[in-house]
C-alpha cells in the first residue's frame, strides 16, 4: 500500500515538473524572440548610421568639387552657394582656372538625392576635359551634350550656365542650355538677362547651340542661379521669382560678391517664411571692383526691371526660355 502511495506520488511529481516545464516554453521562446528582434533593429539602426554617414561624406565630397566658394581674381569677385534639400544636390556650380581665364559653370540635374548625385561627378569630369578642348561656351557645351546624349539608356538631362570670363578686359563669353537666364546687373541701373544657348543637355544629340558675349563693367554684378531659388515659395504659394531675386541682388548696392550671395539667399529664405524649399537652392554671384583709386558714381536705389518683361526673343532664345521653365517676366 504505501509503494503504491508512493508510486503515484511520484508519478504526480513528474506530471507536475513535466508541465510547468510546458508552461515554460512559451515564455523562454517568446525572451528569444524578443533578443532576436533587439539584435535586428541593432543590426537595422547600425547600417542606418552607417548609410547615413556615408551619405553626408559624400556630400562633402560634393561641396569639395564645387570649390571654391570664393575667389578673386584682378578686379573680379567670384561666390558660390549650394543648399540641396537632400544629402545630394542635383545642383552644381564651378569655378575653375582656363589658362588666364576663369571658367563659370552652374547646373540642374534631372531629379534629386542619390541618382543627382553620381551624375554630377561624371558632369565634372566632362566640364573640365570639353571647356579645355573647345575654348569657346557653346562648342564646349555641344561636346558634354553629345557625350551625355551616348549614355544609353537614361542620360543625365542637365540645364547648364556656362562661361568664361576674361579678367582684364571683363570680356565674358557664356552659353546657357536650358537654364533660367542669369542676371547682368550693371552699375547703371540697367538689367540684362543673358538667354543666349540651346536646349538642355542630354535631350537631343544634334542640338546646336550659340555663345553670347557681354562685358562686366567696374560696379556690375552677374548672378547666375537654378530654377530652386525663383520657384521657392511661401505660405501663399507664391514663387519667389526673377523680379524679386534682381530687386534683392540690386538691393546688396554692388558689396562683395560673398555678401551679396547671403544677403540674396537670406532675402529668398525670409520670403519663404519658414516654409522648407521644395528643390535645391544655388547662386553664383560674379562682382567686378573697381579699380584701386577709381571712384564710381552712386549706384541708382531702384534697378530698370524692363528687361525682364516678355518680349519677342530669338528662336533659339525662347527654346532655351521655354525648356527652362522660367518665365522671364517672373
Amino acid at each position: 500500500m504505501l509503494g503504491a502511495l508512493k508510486g503515484t506520488h511520484l508519478n504526480g511529481t513528474r506530471k507536475s515538473s513535466r508541465s510547468a516545464r510546458q508552461a515554460a516554453l512559451p515564455s523562454v521562446h517568446a525572451v528569444a524572440a524578443g533578443r532576436a528582434r533587439e539584435a535586428e533593429l541593432a543590426t537595422l539602426r547600425r547600417e542606418q548610421n552607417e548609410l547615413h554617414q556615408a551619405m553626408f561624406e559624400a556630400a562633402q565630397v560634393q561641396r569639395r568639387l564645387c570649390a571654391p566658394r570664393d575667389l578673386c581674381r584682378g578686379e573680379f569677385e567670384i561666390a558660390g552657394e549650394m543648399f540641396p534639400v537632400r544629402h545630394l544636390s542635383g545642383d552644381f556650380y564651378k569655378v575653375f582656372g582656363l589658362g588666364s581665364d576663369v571658367g563659370l559653370a552652374l547646373g540642374d540635374i534631372a531629379g534629386k538625392g542619390l541618382k543627382a548625385g553620381l551624375w554630377l561627378t561624371h558632369l565634372m569630369g566632362l566640364l573640365r576635359i570639353c571647356t579645355r578642348e573647345n575654348p569657346q561656351p557653346a562648342a564646349a557645351m555641344a561636346a558634354i551634350n553629345r557625350e551625355l546624349c551616348e549614355e544609353q539608356p537614361e542620360p543625365a538631362m542637365t540645364a547648364l550656365f556656362l562661361g568664361r570670363v576674361n579678367p582684364q578686359t571683363g570680356e565674358l563669353a557664356y552659353c546657357n542650355a536650358g537654364q533660367p537666364g542669369a542676371l547682368l546687373l550693371r552699375r547703371s541701373g540697367a538689367l540684362e538677362s543673358l538667354q543666349v544657348g540651346g536646349p538642355v543637355l542630354g535631350a537631343l544629340a544634334q542640338a546646336t547651340f550659340e555663345t553670347g558675349h557681354v562685358t562686366l563693367q567696374a560696379g556690375d554684378t552677374l548672378v547666375a542661379f537654378t530654377d530652386g531659388v525663383v520657384e521657392c515659395c511661401n505660405a501663399k504659394d507664391e514663387e519667389f521669382g526673377t523680379k524679386r531675386l534682381a530687386a534683392a541682388a540690386a538691393a546688396a548696392g554692388g558689396a562683395a560678391a560673398s555678401r551679396a550671395l547671403f544677403s540674396t539667399l537670406g532675402a529668398v529664405l525670409d520670403f519663404a517664411g519658414g516654409r522648407p524649399p521644395a528643390d535645391d537652392l544655388t547662386l553664383l554671384v560674379v562682382h567686378r571692383r573697381a579699380p584701386a583709386g577709381a571712384e564710381l558714381a552712386a549706384r541708382p536705389v531702384a534697378v530698370d526691371l524692363s528687361a525682364l518683361r516678355r518680349g519677342p526673343m530669338p528662336a533659339a532664345q525662347a527654346r532655351t526660355a521655354a525648356r527652362s521653365g522660367i518665365g522671364i517676366d517672373r
